[in-house]
């Protein structure tokens, strides 16, 4: 416990906000916010 996780993007490494539950909120949102430009998108098509 108490170790963040790092992802590395070459000489940079990124830490999720707020922990895991950050990380989690981020993916989240991320899912959510494609969903709707999806729909979105098919909306105005």
């Amino acid at each position: 416990m108490g170790q963040t996780t790092l992802m590395r993007f070459g000489n940079v490494d990124v830490r999720p906000l707020g922990g895991g539950f950050g990380c989690l909120g981020m993916l989240l949102f991320s899912l959510l916010a494609s969903l709707l430009l999806t729909l979105l998108v098919n909306l105005i098509l």
